[in-house]
């Protein structure tokens, strides 16, 4: 518990903006060991923080690092990521989420291959100008690949920002106010070594509950600390109501084994995904069902629906299934696949929990 919070401790003192040398000596001494991340004193590979950086965004760093390494072994250099079909791409992510940073991955690096010819550009404005590369991972690739200078605002630096000054504004709204305070902290030289010490405080010690206090650094020189009620900051507004979306999936099994499947629309939601056929999402469920079997079967119901929760709905999948012959050929925009080549599918999420419900 931070010392303010006990009434009889006076407040510690605190300077107007914290010193990043302190933040640095910290981080030179205490700095995570990932495989993304280049030991002390080395350069950074461009390619590796690109992937990783793409990987992170939404997802934990113990989520990612099998991921990070079956790319990089299968994927060693952006040169042979370009030339990767995008289906086999698609194949490697699954499971990983939000599939559209696959597609823009594979996107990303074409054009690093056809305009800069195999090298990433090191500042801001030429990777803002690269298909999937937005201000964040725009600023994480030139301040840690290319030492420029540059702040990666992530949560984790939202996180130390809000607490550090003890910003009365909720999030999303106060991340202008965030970016800004954040150029004020930048140091002279070591952006890279900066930002990846902004990431590691905020991931080891400034932690969203609980936060280490005295392991911080900067804890005399944090205003929330000084409150005694760190955890207060960032301060978020109400989220609203997540909708529920209804559907229904028509499961066909051949004689063989072998599962009826699609490809997903290249763009939206789950773009270019594998998937069983179905009905649209829709909320309150869409209207004649067996009007969007993909094949005329005799269609049963399962016990009850497949559900999953994507970042902006949540989803109630009912299961028809349908036992056919296996000369049953497959309808036009469709195929067959056996379950032994599930894995070379890139099969989301929810459809590898379908197919594992169904057996």
């Amino acid at each position: 518990m931070p010392a303010a919070a006990n009434p009889a401790v006076a407040a510690p003192p605190r300077k107007s903006i914290p010193d990043p040398a302190a933040l640095l000596g910290w981080y030179d001494r205490h700095r995570r060991r990932l495989p993304w991340r280049a030991e002390a004193g080395r350069r950074q590979d461009p390619y590796r923080v690109f992937l990783s950086e793409i990987m992170l965004q939404q997802t934990t760093v113990v989520t990612v690092q099998p991921y990070y390494a079956a790319f990089l072994k299968r994927w060693p250099d952006i040169e042979v990521l370009a030339a990767a079909p995008l289906e086999e791409v698609l194949s490697a992510w699954a499971g990983l989420g939000y599939y559209a940073r696959a597609r823009n991955l594979h996107a990303c690096a074409k054009a690093v291959v056809a305009r800069h010819g195999g090298r990433f550009p090191a500042e801001e404005a030429a990777l803002l100008d690269l298909p999937g590369i937005g201000p964040y991972t725009a600023a994480a690739i030139a301040s840690i690949a290319f030492d420029r200078r540059a702040a990666p605002v992530d949560g984790n630096w939202e996180r130390v920002l809000a607490r550090l000054f003890a910003v009365e504004e909720p999030l999303p709204k106060a991340r202008g106010k965030l970016r800004a305070l954040a150029l004020t902290l930048l140091p002279a030289d070591r952006y890279g070594d900066f930002a990846q010490a902004m990431m590691d405080l905020g991931a080891t010690v400034c932690t969203p509950r609980k936060p280490t206090c005295a392991l911080c650094p900067w804890r005399l020189d944090c205003a929330g600390y000084a409150t005694g009620e760190p955890e207060r900051y960032p301060l978020k507004a109400a989220k609203a109501a997540r909708p529920t979306r209804r559907g229904v999936a028509f499961l066909a099994v051949r004689a063989d084994g072998a599962v009826l499947v699609r490809s997903r629309p290249a763009s939206g939601l789950l773009g270019g995904m594998s998937e069983v056929p179905s009905t649209p999402w829709e909320e309150g469920g869409a209207a004649s069902p067996a009007s969007h079997a993909p094949l005329t079967a005799q269609w049963r119901a399962l016990n009850a629906p497949v559900t999953h929760v994507f970042s902006h709905f949540a989803l109630e999948l009912d299961v028809w299934r349908a036992d056919v012959p296996a000369a049953t050929r497959a309808p036009a925009g469709h195929r067959w696949v056996r379950p032994e080549g599930f894995d070379t599918e890139a099969f989301p999420s929810v459809m590898r929990k379908l197919l594992k419900y169904a057996g």
